[in-house]
């Protein structure tokens, strides 16, 4: 997980990849941003809630990013300015601060996840992104009302079932394998999905991947190509034909995802398109990670959770050293 978000960090919610090649080539290490962004809308995005709109709104600045609001007004800003090569983004920081919840408590505890997570959020220097998606700015506008953690969630929004909604769960997910039921992997995803994301779509998308990640871990030779493709078919996307004509042709990935398939967040396109390169390097994370890389688009999320899928089937020591 971490490793698919750092190294895809550099060019996160890179459109153009004409741009992302001038400026980095074909990205297979950990590398640093550049101040400069050709794609990027933080400029647009509302500092008091979800969505675009004004920067008047003060969450950004004085509820969470505290002293970071001024990269918002910028055109071309990066959205991660400043970071380090190797550095990950504010939702797999996020996923971590979940991963040392569940390993203080030993056992998943949602007020104890809400409690870690408004701290994180609201101290500050606790990070060094300067971004925060929808559901962050969502969360603490309702939170800067008074509202009770466990219902400050946003309400669906159009950015709301994206792929950063995905990003915690396989946390959760293998903290509650040992009940031995998908049953209880869906419900403990779900339950975490819900702190943050109130979305009916993206709840479909999240049992797909816990159902994904349960057999990883529970049948006895899983085969991750044949369920990845078949979690795909399930979301109506059928990426076994599309593998196949991939293989025969001699496709691109970009031919696929950024073809076929968006490389923006929303779910229904970047879901599919994780389960597309999970089946297609089944046996090669390296391969996976650098390709989600470097199609662009939400790659940093995809990347996270393409790194989950593929680090369960293969485990650490198929990810280089470097």
């Amino acid at each position: 997980m971490f490793v698919g978000d750092a190294l895809a960090m550099p060019v996160h919610w890179y459109y153009n990849i004409a741009a992302l090649w001038q400026d980095f080539g074909q990205i297979r290490d950990y590398q640093a941003p550049k101040s400069h962004h050709p794609n990027s809308i933080m400029a647009l995005a509302n500092t008091a809630k979800a969505g675009r709109g004004s920067q008047d709104g003060d969450i950004v600045g004085n509820v969470i990013l505290k002293g970071k609001k001024q990269h918002w007004g910028q055109a071309n800003r990066h959205y991660h300015q400043g970071m380090q090569a190797g550095d990950n983004t504010l939702n797999l920081l996020c996923a971590r601060v979940l991963l040392r919840s569940l390993s203080a408590k030993g056992h998943y505890d949602p007020a104890d996840f809400l409690s870690e997570y408004i701290r994180f959020m609201t101290e500050p220097d606790r990070h060094n992104d300067t971004y925060a998606e929808s559901y962050h700015r969502d969360f603490f506008a309702n939170y800067a009302k008074g509202i009770a953690p466990k219902d400050c969630a946003g309400n669906e929004g159009h950015d709301t079932a994206s792929m950063g909604g995905l990003v915690s769960l396989p946390m959760v997910i293998m903290a509650s394998l040992g009940e031995g039921s998908v049953v209880a992997t869906n419900t403990a995803a779900i339950a975490q999905q819900r702190l943050t994301h109130r979305s009916a779509l993206l709840e479909r998308h999240t049992l797909e991947l816990s159902k994904l990640l349960f057999h990883i871990f529970h049948d006895l030779n899983p085969d991750t190509e044949q369920l990845a493709c078949a979690a795909a078919n399930n979301l109506g996307f059928p990426a076994a034909k599309v593998i196949q004509g991939v293989r025969a042709n001699k496709s691109s990935d970009h031919d696929i995802i950024g073809g076929l398939l968006s490389p923006a967040c929303y779910i229904d396109q970047s879901f599919p398109s994780v389960l597309y390169l999970a089946a297609r390097y089944h046996d090669d994370i390296e391969s996976a990670l650098i390709a989600n890389t470097n199609v662009g688009g939400d790659n940093c999320h995809r990347g996270a959770v393409l790194g989950a899928i593929l680090g369960a089937t293969l485990g650490i020591d198929a990810i280089p050293k470097r």
